[in-house]
């Protein structure tokens, strides 16, 4: 199929165009069920993985790997060629690489997984940027599932799309109430691994009970005493110097590898 057989979109007032930079914004990403995915490897990553893939915008002025045209040639649909200026003002970060999707979004329910072992939740996380690069993390070490507790950021803001590298469109994100994810851990007979600068023991001396998930609060409270109480035990990093804790998403990167050896 012809990657020309659309006519060349010059205007940024084009509706396409508008539709896919309102998708920078989390109310037209919840209203439309869509996400922008900006860059080759993440496009890649979505197209290979599966995912439902409602447009593809390329500018080929820009657009000089070999890889991403013979990507863009191998397209089930027909994608749209628009010029260096309208991709400019789509893309989300310096450098554009010339190439950006509009994916539909998915939503996994907790009576969707199978065989879970190992996992990690997060209660109400406010960094996107800190959500995206524990799933990178987790695919590192072989984790299963994240599971996104009592709300906390959008899962497809950009930057989560992007810091997660790719991994988003392969590992299962579970959004749901921490009581519910109580109610499931517990049915599934599931070891609930808190974090706590107090925990009962050292990260270093815990060995897991699979199938197990590490809870962690999110950056500025941490995980709520009900919470804590609701994990079988509590782990702590100690900390020698002048600051009291580790970034959110460098703690559990510290945790998953220790826990997984």
């Amino acid at each position: 199929m012809g990657v020309m057989e659309k006519p060349l979109i010059t205007s940024l007032s084009n509706p396409l165009i508008k539709q896919a930079r309102a998708l920078h914004q989390k109310k037209a990403r919840h209203e439309s069920g869509l996400f922008l995915v900006e860059g080759i490897h993440h496009v890649g990553e979505a197209l290979e993985a599966g995912w439902d893939v409602e447009a593809v915008l390329y500018a080929s002025g820009v657009l000089t790997s070999a890889f991403a045209h013979d990507m863009i040639t191998r397209l089930s649909f027909t994608p749209q060629l628009v010029t260096p200026q309208v991709m400019e003002s789509l893309a989300d970060k310096d450098n554009p690489q010339g190439i950006l999707a509009m994916v539909r979004q998915r939503r996994t329910q907790l009576n969707d997984l199978k065989s879970v072992k190992r996992a990690v939740a997060l209660v109400a996380p406010q960094d996107p940027g800190n959500v995206g690069t524990i799933l990178r993390t987790m695919d590192a070490v072989g984790a299963d599932v994240l599971f996104q507790l009592d709300g906390g950021v959008d899962l497809y803001h950009p930057t989560v799309v992007r810091s997660s590298m790719g991994t988003l469109f392969w590992k299962p994100v579970v959004q749901t109430s921490f009581t519910n994810f109580v109610q499931w851990a517990r049915a599934g007979n599931y070891q609930l691994i808190g974090t706590s600068a107090h925990g009962d023991v050292g990260y270093h001396t815990l060995v897991p009970q699979i199938p197990w998930v590490l809870v962690l609060g999110n950056e500025q409270k941490g995980l709520t005493p009900e919470q804590t109480n609701a994990c079988d035990v509590t782990v702590s990093l100690p900390m020698t110097g002048r600051v009291s804790s580790l970034n959110l998403s460098v703690a559990a990167g510290v945790m998953l590898y220790q826990f997984v050896k």
